[in-house]
């Protein structure tokens, strides 16, 4: 391997396991009650966004999912203001008021999470093209599940992108589930032939592999800032834990033990640590523990928003509630 190499081999692991310790760490804050609500958990899924994001460069922007604390992170966020706006606290990376689903941060091009299934591809692509019309183009990535692709608004998103020629990266994740319904059971044709038809290039990679959807979207990313409009790509990945944490209470069971163990067996994390040294890999796994150790202190030290404040950016206006209203 080149130094070059190397790096880029180290720095997609590294970022694999930012993500899966963030998500372990903010799982035992769902338990503790520190996280009101719970979480969509990105466990098995970290390839994707950590393959994806290498690709882009830091002006360059993301949206992403309900499941998006993996693609906040890999996309450079703070883990500790991440961590924070989970808990509700003002540290935030949007003062508490974005919680887990709707988590942004505009300094890294990340415009949001987004709770509503299929509605980031829009959103990444009204981005992109603005910044292609007033002449700082970038191109923008969107993350989207298996889910969002019999979505109109998605499939409209499609149709503007391939029309204007925008600078987009369409990204589905496909786990094989919609919260607990299986691919095969809500999609005709495939996954492709739906950008195909509105002539995207489109391609399926092995989504548990960082550095085969990190290959497939740089010739992605090339093609934008070429000018040739937007491509996309499927990622074939697993979530290996809850479609969200309240299954930990419903004990659902869509999934049988058999096929946890068989999906489990391809875990992400181990696929790209197998191709680092073992003592480089130590050493990126006790860093990384010391840096989400200091993000939980730093996030349930920190204070809660004033109640008073509840319409603070809220507003254009700049509207406070009144004295005494109680909001």
């Amino acid at each position: 391997m080149t130094a070059s190499t190397v790096d880029t081999a180290v720095g997609l692991y590294r970022t694999m396991r930012l993500i899966r310790r963030f998500e372990e760490r903010a799982i035992e804050l769902v338990r503790s009650g520190d996280i009101v609500g719970g979480i969509h958990p990105y466990i098995g899924q970290e390839a994707v966004a950590a393959g994806v994001c290498a690709a882009l460069g830091p002006d360059d922007l993301v949206t992403g999912t309900h499941r998006g604390h993996g693609h906040v992170l890999a996309k450079g966020a703070d883990p500790a203001g991440m961590m924070a706006e989970l808990t509700g606290r003002v540290t935030g990376l949007n003062k508490g008021r974005g919680g887990s689903m709707h988590a942004a941060d505009l300094g890294v091009g990340v415009l949001g999470a987004n709770a509503i299934v299929g509605a980031a591809g829009a959103i990444a692509t009204g981005a992109a093209w603005a910044r292609q019309r007033l002449g700082t183009p970038v191109v923008a990535a969107t993350f989207f599940g298996d889910g969002a692709v019999n979505e109109g608004m998605l499939l409209e998103a499609f149709n503007l992108a391939a029309l204007w020629r925008v600078p987009v990266v369409f990204v589905c994740e496909n786990n094989g589930y919609a919260t607990t319904m299986r691919v095969d059971d809500a999609v005709a044709g495939s996954i492709t032939g739906r950008a195909e038809a509105f002539g995207i290039p489109a391609a399926t990679v092995d989504g548990q592999d960082a550095e085969a959807v990190l290959a497939v979207t740089r010739e992605a990313v090339a093609r934008a800032r070429g000018g040739g409009g937007p491509s996309f790509v499927e990622c074939l990945t697993q979530r290996f834990e809850a479609h969200h944490t309240f299954e930990h209470v419903v004990r659902l069971r869509y999934r049988t033990d058999e096929e946890l163990a068989h999906i489990r067996a391809r875990d992400p994390l181990d696929i790209q640590g197998a191709r680092l040294d073992a003592a480089v890999r130590a050493d990126v796994d006790e860093e990384v523990d010391g840096v989400l150790g200091r993000a939980v202190e730093f996030a349930l030290a920190s204070e809660f928003p004033d109640p008073l404040t509840a319409l603070d950016h809220l507003y254009a206006s700049g509207l406070r509630p009144r004295s005494g209203s109680g909001v």
